[in-house]
């Protein structure tokens, strides 16, 4: 075995993230003894996980806990624990690299902004760089359990780190930091304390300071902290500034939770679960669809494991907490969880819970609904696709824009859309469009304006896929008003019925000009009843797939089946009067391109051929 100080140099990364947490969290350095905390409390969940199928790990040392202690005259200070330890190449991989997806991504983050916020430190599992906030020197005396080889890591934070073997070594951690002469307040007893009760009162093992008398610390030691489950606890007993504080530990955030549910279900299965709602989504969020994290495991008071892939759908992943089980087996892995029967009715009763609790939010609170909407709305559209069982209480939670909102955050729910309709109506409608712009002002919309009736804005990416599988509500089914014959005839009459009835009688012979000129670029011609002021638009069959989503599918490189539209035209515009008394086919031909292009580009379409027409307006113009 070798004995020589071996050096390190950190990955190109993690020199980025040592230098940004440095200098960029400056004005939070209060993070860092909550991450150590908490690192310190992962290694004790893991050691007690790990000993459920080997109980000698915990050798003659038993007892599982968090110790601190200030040493005044050295200026350090120590955070130990009795966990599972590190062996040397977890030493490298945990504290040397970071091996995460989208770390590049956290890094242009913190540089974008003078003061990062300091919850990206926790998402991102970097807390333990924190530590250089207030520390010019890091050591780190470790030893695995199972192992009776130790081991020391000292760095600066200045890119290089070392690596020495370590006798005489406890099992567990201990990290001790060499302050820097502007972090001398961490030293003092009462801050310590009073960081541990802001922060870490409701870890589960003890934290142990040291006992004071006259004012100075001794070589004896207290409990600092509660170190019991929160969630075993009363729900009575529990303060709000309680339950905050917890979620900020299992969520890594700093800011409040936006609203959380604790319930105890006895019966045929009996658990404990405490479910937050963020109220920020982490920035990353978009990025790591596939990598859940923040629902904990636990059985009878036992760490498992980060479960929220096996125990939450996937359009509920920005749900923290944890889970606290009398029923699953001890001796749980995650090979057993993906086929436990139990763990299904758990899952489905969390989701539950879930959905109970927004609902509750949405009924009681709609600012803070409004809130949450603008951070996590489209995860619930994903819902609507994946879980069938509940779409028409997810439906219930959707909001959309509308031809009533003045704004693109002005939402409204499905049910305020139908306690709105006139009684004449029977279906809900909506109109799919790449923007707030091009939904707000689609030529499809002037026959419903006319008539007073509102029509759903959906403008979202998401949205058109979304739609597909929501086909009705509250027994009405959802009609989108760009797609097949729109029958407006039962929604009022506008005033001008009889002219428009004449005009659409006199244009057949337009209506068949229009399809000889226009060739297989659409399917047919006919008369509008959907417009009122503009030229023309765009019309698809019901079954097909809306163009911008044929669009989108086609950028991203997929293969999008193609719909061939049909062109309605309104027979009262001059554009199309002007058609009917051109007598020279060329410059018919023209205008009806004209009218067909302008069609597709009201639709948010890019033309095939732009030059020509170009080309084509300004012959126009020009006459």
């Amino acid at each position: 075995m070798t004995t020589a100080v071996e050096s390190f140099k950190f990955e190109a990364e993690v020199q980025q993230v040592l230098h940004l947490v440095i200098h960029s969290l400056y004005s939070n350095r209060d993070i860092f003894l909550r991450e150590l905390i908490s690192n310190a409390s992962d290694a004790c969940d893991k050691l007690r996980f790990e000993a459920l199928s080997d109980a000698t790990l915990y050798g003659e040392q038993g007892e599982l806990k968090i110790r601190i202690s200030a040493d005044s005259e050295n200026k350090t200070l120590t955070v130990s624990d009795t966990g599972i330890g590190m062996s040397r190449e977890e030493l490298i991989e945990n504290l040397g690299t970071i091996a995460r997806s989208g770390t590049r991504k956290f890094i242009e983050q913190l540089s974008a902004t003078q003061k990062a916020d300091a919850n990206l430190i926790g998402q991102f599992g970097v807390g333990f760089y924190s530590a250089f906030i207030v520390a010019d020197k890091v050591t780190v005396e470790t030893r695995r359990a199972g192992s009776d080889q130790g081991w020391r890591w000292v760095s600066d934070g200045a890119g290089e780190f070392t690596l020495e073997p370590a006798a005489g070594l406890s099992r567990g951690t201990c990290i001790t930091l060499h302050l820097k002469s502007d972090a001398e307040d961490y030293l003092q007893p009462w801050k310590l304390r009073g960081l541990i009760n802001t922060w870490s009162d409701h870890i589960a093992f003890p934290i142990e300071l040291p006992v004071l008398k006259e004012g100075k610390p001794t070589d004896e030691f207290e409990v600092a902290n509660q170190a019991a489950a929160l969630w075993t606890r009363p729900k009575a007993e529990i303060s709000d500034e309680e339950y905050q504080a917890f979620y900020k530990h299992v969520g890594h955030d700093f800011n409040d939770a936006l609203a959380w549910t604790h319930n105890r279900v006895e019966g045929n299965q009996n658990f404990t679960s405490l479910l937050f709602l963020p109220s920020k989504a982490p920035f990353d969020f978009t990025y790591n669809r596939d990598e859940r994290k923040g629902l904990k495991l636990y059985v009878k008071r036992v760490f498992i494991m980060d479960a929220a892939e096996q125990m939450l759908p996937n359009y509920l992943r920005f749900v923290r907490g944890v889970v606290d089980s009398d029923d699953l087996p001890l001796n749980v892995s995650r090979e057993l969880l993906q086929n436990n029967r139990q763990l299904d009715k758990l899952k489905s009763a969390l989701t539950r819970r879930v959905l109970d609790l927004l609902d509750k939010v949405a009924n009681d609170d709609a600012a803070k609904y409004a809130e949450f909407w603008a951070q996590f709305g489209a995860l619930l559209k994903e819902g609507v696709t994946e879980d069938h069982g509940n779409r028409e209480r997810i439906a219930k939670l959707l909001r959309f824009a509308s031809t009533k909102s003045e704004k693109p955050d002005q939402l409204t729910s499905l049910d305020e859309y139908i306690g709105r309709m006139p009684a004449s109506q029977e279906e809900i409608f909506y109109l799919t469009a790449d923007s707030w712009n091009a939904a707000r002002h689609s030529p499809q919309l002037e026959g419903l304006k006319a008539r007073s009736v509102e029509v759903l804005l959906l403008h979202e990416r998401i949205d058109e896929w979304m739609i597909g599988y929501l086909h009705e509500y509250a027994g009405k089914s959802l009609k989108n008003i760009a797609k097949g014959e729109l029958d407006l005839d039962k929604l009022g009459e506008p005033k001008d019925k009889e002219q428009r009835e004449k005009l659409k009688q006199e244009a057949a012979d337009t209506v068949k000009r229009f399809k000889d000129l226009l060739g297989d670029k659409v399917k047919e011609v006919r008369v509008s009843d959907r417009l009122t002021e503009s030229a023309a638009c765009l019309v698809l069959e019901d079954q097909d797939m809306a163009l911008h989503m044929q669009r989108l599918l086609k950028a991203a490189g997929h293969e999008a089946p193609s719909a061939q539209p049909s062109l309605e035209i309104n027979p009262g515009h001059g554009l199309i009067k002007r058609f009917e008394a051109e007598s020279d086919d060329e410059r018919a031909t023209d205008l009806a391109l004209l009218v067909f292009e302008q069609a597709q580009l009201a639709e948010g379409a890019a033309l095939d051929d732009p030059a020509s027409f170009v080309a084509r307006m300004n012959r126009a113009i020009l006459g």
